[in-house]
Parts: C-alpha cells; structure tokens; sequence
C-alpha cells in the first residue's frame, strides 16, 4: 500500500486539482445547534416545520414591491393553477430574494437533511388570486423515479410575503406523510393549513404530501418558494444556463456553490475536469 501522503480521501475531492476551490462550512453554521436539533426533531416527527416572522414587514414590502410587477399569466394547466401567477428564475432577476434562499435557519437544516453542495432546485414567486381551487396533492421530489417508503430526496421552504390564512390558498400539509409508502392522500387523512403571518416560513422535507390550498378570499396571496435537492440529482430549474456568470458573481458564496459551482466528489459537476468555479476567475 501507498504510503499516507499518497492517499487520497473524500476531503481532497471536494477540490479541484490544482487543490484550489475548498469546501466551506455554510452560514448555517451560525445557528445554535440546541435550535437546529429541536427543528430536526419537527422534521423527523412531522415531516415539516414551521419558523414564523422571519422577514420584517419592511422586507416582506420590499419583496413585494420588487415582484408584482412581473406577474403576469397564470397557469397553463390546473397544476400551476388556471388563477395562479407564477414567476420562474427568480435569482435572474433580482438579488431581492437571495435573503431567502440562504437564509441560515434553512441551510442548517439542509446541511442535516441532504449532502453536502446540495443544489437550489427552483426559486419561484407564487401568486394565488381569488377564485383559485385547491392544488391537486403531490410530494415534491416524486418526480424522481425512485420507490418510496424512503430517505427524502429534496426539501422545500414557501415565504409568507401575503399573511397565509385558512381561506386564502394558504399551503396544506398531510403531517406526518413524509413516512408514507406508496399511497396518496385520502379523505379521511387530516390536513392542515399552514396559517402563519407575513415573514413567515414553512420548510418541509420532499417525501411530504401537500398542496397549495384554495382562495376564496377578494385578495391574492403572495409567497416565494425554493426548493432544493442533492447534489447527485438534476435540479428543476437549469440555472446553469439561465443564471449568468455576472450573476453567479454577485450571489453569496452558499448561493453559487447551490447553482452548481460546486464539486460533489469525485468529479459530479466538473468542467472539463476541473472545478466550475474556474469559470468566474475567467473574463465573460
């Protein structure tokens, strides 16, 4: 056998090979881990947490103000939701709702949840108008082939920036149906809204039954989603190709490592053998 120095271990992968890109800790390590430990627990038991009055209102107002004037067309089919607005790709637009992506209470989750570069699977704001029905059930890592009962593949966090009540399209989960196996959602399973005030935030794990409820309020009900998923998978929205490189430029270190400048080792994600990364100390 080689001797040590000759070795090389999972830890040594994480770089390029010119040993240049190293892994670093995500912000979510600030957390205090007695806080993270009791959100883990939530999660394992229930398949979701709740963490309100994340945002200010003033953040909430700023989100606001950014986003509504890029809502336009509803959804093509009930699924997106035939009175529901939609605005793909978020982080090309704006850098309003980066605080969102990589808040440190989210990240300290997922640093538990997924392995490391875990990758931002979609950003999305999510207008629900008056009239919208209930959205049709599903889980969100069930378009990954792979037969549940089983570890969750992806995970989720919706934004209040509208309050979410009972009776506006707030989002509705079937706790506790993360540890289910094959069936779906039936009648006689309880549901709950996630009512919860502006500023507010559910994060739940990808194998959990939900929807987005039904408005029948006058008002619509804004929020903002991202969802995110291991670093071995392909992630729903490509931002590789929709997110630029002055872009990634800008973003924080957790949010390019999470649009792919990142390594899971070997060598998943490399660009021609060498670490992404690369390609920002590079002129456009």
């Amino acid at each position: 056998m080689a001797d040590d120095e000759s070795v090389t271990t999972l830890e040594d992968l994480r770089t390029d090979l010119a040993q240049r890109y190293k892994w670093t800790s995500s912000s979510g390590s600030s957390v205090d881990p007695a806080i993270v430990d009791a959100d883990w627990a939530a999660l394992d038991r229930e398949g979701y947490v709740i963490w309100e009055s994340l945002l200010s209102a003033e953040e909430c107002r700023e989100i606001n103000d950014v986003v509504r004037p890029w809502l336009g067309h509803t959804g093509r089919n009930s699924f997106e939701g035939k009175r529901t607005q939609r605005i793909y790709s978020v982080l090309s637009r704006t850098r309003v709702c980066d605080r969102l992506v990589d808040h440190p209470r989210v990240l300290a989750v997922l640093d538990r949840l997924l392995m490391p570069n875990y990758l931002l699977s979609a950003l999305q704001a999510i207008n629900i108008q008056p009239g919208e029905s209930a959205q049709l059930a599903h889980h969100d890592d069930g378009f990954y082939p792979i037969p549940r009962p089983r570890a969750p593949l992806a995970a989720a966090t919706i934004w209040a920036i509208d309050d979410f009540t009972a009776d506006n399209g707030a989002t509705v989960l079937y706790p506790g149906s993360h540890r289910w196996g094959k069936r779906r959602p039936g009648p006689n399973d309880p549901l709950l809204p996630v009512v919860m005030p502006a500023g507010s935030c559910v994060f739940f794990v990808g194998t959990l039954w939900h929807g987005g409820g039904a408005n029948t309020t006058a008002r619509d009900r804004l929020a903002v989603t991202a969802q995110y998923c291991q670093p071995w998978l392909r992630p729903m929205e490509a931002f590789t190709l929709s997110i630029s490189r002055e872009i990634a430029r800008e973003v924080s270190d957790d949010i390019r490592r999470m649009l792919g400048y990142s390594i899971h080792p070997p060598f998943v994600g490399a660009v021609d053998g060498l670490h992404p990364l690369r390609l920002l100390d590079e002129p456009t």
